[in-house]
């Protein structure tokens, strides 16, 4: 075989190799890389929290005349970013509807969705996303005008209802109506403006979703004294902050954020006397504090991440009364939302 056949007869063999080579060495890096990336390190690396919230609800998340955004789910983004860069202000807010808020998530549009979100079965198992705690129990209502002379469900008899598309609400209304036999016509909205703006205008008897929301909402309407809403509950609505399923590492963070409020409080450390709790002598105290121990480390966050948190954002108590407590317009009892040693449902697992 001279030489310019030797060339000929090996050169397939010589593409194949140089073909499949890169292929299997970049699949082989992907792979790895894959295995070790989470959203945590995308949002240390980019500086700045991504955040989906409604922006429409007074005390969870509204923007006010100054621009500014403000409510208990805006302040738990506030307290991850706090964690994450000593930096409550670290976060880029961005406004989803209901319909919208999923796909938001699904598709990193956003690294946490801190929107009123009822935590169920389904969107944890189907829809793709991973729920933190539940920050707020709620249940579900029904708003009326008073001169209406409604005082229960079955006084709605063929009237008609308004609510929003894509919520818990819309399909608690029906399995309510349908176990109770009433019929009624439900009027279905995807924004949430234009379901309370076609109730304000009388085009819908009734409005349903979260008592909570319906407070919130009243509070604008513009004679909020001339609407009543109904002692019945049609549900239970536990809400929750969410991320993308199977990002454990990120989860973990958002997770522990929100124990580090509910812990805060029960600790009675809060954002003016935290600094004072530095020379504790209580070991959980000094676990909490990273004062002693690597629990943040184990986190991927500094050990005084939930220093940075209480300094800024306060404990749960403190973001309660601030934004839906007492001395707000919406005075929310805080009944099944106190701690568990108060008689309520808010709990955390040990800081160890």
């Amino acid at each position: 075989m001279d030489k310019k056949t030797l060339i000929l007869a090996i050169a397939p063999l010589i593409l194949s190799l140089t073909a499949c080579t890169p292929e299997v060495a970049n699949t082989g890096d992907t792979g790895a890389k894959q295995a070790t990336q989470s959203r945590l390190d995308t949002i240390k690396s980019r500086g700045q929290l991504i955040c989906g919230v409604s922006g429409e609800l007074p005390g969870f998340s509204f923007v006010g005349t100054d621009g500014k955004y403000s409510g208990l789910d805006v302040d738990v983004c506030r307290a991850i970013a706090s964690a994450l860069f000593d930096n409550p202000d670290a976060v880029e807010y961005r406004n989803l509807n209901a319909k919208e808020r999923f796909t938001a998530v699904q598709t990193a549009e956003v690294d946490v969705l801190s929107r009123n979100t009822t935590y169920t079965l389904s969107r944890d198992t189907s829809v793709g996303l991973e729920f933190a705690p539940i920050i707020f129990y709620d249940g579900q209502g029904i708003m009326v005008r008073k001169s209406s002379g409604s005082k229960t469900l079955a006084d709605l008899k063929d009237k008609a209802i308004c609510t929003q598309t894509g919520t818990t609400n819309e399909q608690n209304l029906a399995d309510q109506m349908r176990k109770r036999g009433i019929p009624y016509k439900p009027l279905v909205f995807e924004d949430v403006n234009t379901a309370y703006a076609t109730y304000a205008q009388g085009r819908c008897d009734a409005v349903t979703s979260d008592k909570s929301q319906l407070i919130s909402r009243r509070s604008i309407l513009p004679n909020p004294e001339d609407n009543v809403i109904l002692d019945e509950n049609l549900s239970s609505e536990p809400f929750a902050p969410a991320v993308a399923d199977g990002d454990s590492k990120w989860a973990n963070t958002v997770k522990w954020v929100v124990y580090s409020l509910i812990k805060a409080e029960e600790l009675g450390i809060n954002s003016q006397n935290v600094a004072k709790f530095a020379n504790s002598n209580d070991p959980e105290i000094r676990r909490f504090l990273g004062t002693e121990g690597n629990l943040g480390q184990g986190m991927g966050l500094p050990n005084d991440f939930a220093v940075r948190i209480i300094k800024h954002v306060g404990n749960y108590g403190e973001i309660y009364d601030r934004n839906l407590g007492a001395k707000t317009k919406l005075n929310f009892p805080r009944g099944q939302n106190q701690l568990w040693t108060k008689g309520g449902l808010l709990f955390s697992p040990p800081f160890r």
